[in-house]
């Protein structure tokens, strides 16, 4: 599983990528996290408001900090 969190690095996209690390660590799932703060690689997802999340490719979160019992969902399907 590859999962970015997309963001410049602000207190909202780093609080994001404590979660999603949380979340990952407490389903056991074997995911890459990667941090993607280069602005011309978000918009190329489309996303114009950070923090955003991508899992395997796929747009979960904009412009929020995901709560963990989300990603939590995301993660178990």
């Amino acid at each position: 599983m590859e999962i970015k969190v997309l963001g410049p690095g602000c207190p909202k996209c780093k609080q994001t990528e404590k979660v999603i690390k949380e979340a990952v660590a407490e389903a056991g799932v074997d995911a890459d996290v990667e941090k993607v703060t280069d602005i011309m690689k978000i918009a190329g997802y489309g996303v114009f408001g950070t923090p955003a999340v991508v899992i395997d490719g796929e747009v979960k979160s904009v412009g929020k900090i995901p709560g963990k019992e989300d990603v939590l969902s995301w993660l178990n399907k």
